[in-house]
């Protein structure tokens, strides 16, 4: 993971990215609060060490957080009548 990018606009914040926070990778889940004092939430990616989800607020997302773009778009899930299973590879 050497190709890691600064988030430089929150605006950029998509699900379909894969982030690294503090060498935890995450997926952005969704934003809310007021267009001043906005939360940005991030889930833990399965097998990472952190489990529980992550709430920023913009100074800390353009300080910490970071673009994965060799793991854009590798969210699949499968869907059968019993289960959904989402893999990262």
């Amino acid at each position: 993971m050497n190709d890691l990018q600064l988030v430089h606009c929150v605006t950029l914040l998509t699900m379909s990215k894969t982030y690294s926070i503090d060498g935890v990778l995450y997926r952005y889940v969704y934003s809310s609060g007021s267009i001043k004092h906005t939360q940005y939430f991030f889930r833990p990616l399965p097998a990472q060490k952190k489990t529980a989800d992550l709430k920023l607020n913009r100074d800390k997302v353009l300080r910490k957080v970071y673009e994965v773009p060799s793991l854009y778009r590798q969210h699949r899930a499968t869907m059968t009548d019993a289960a959904i299973q989402q893999s990262l590879f």
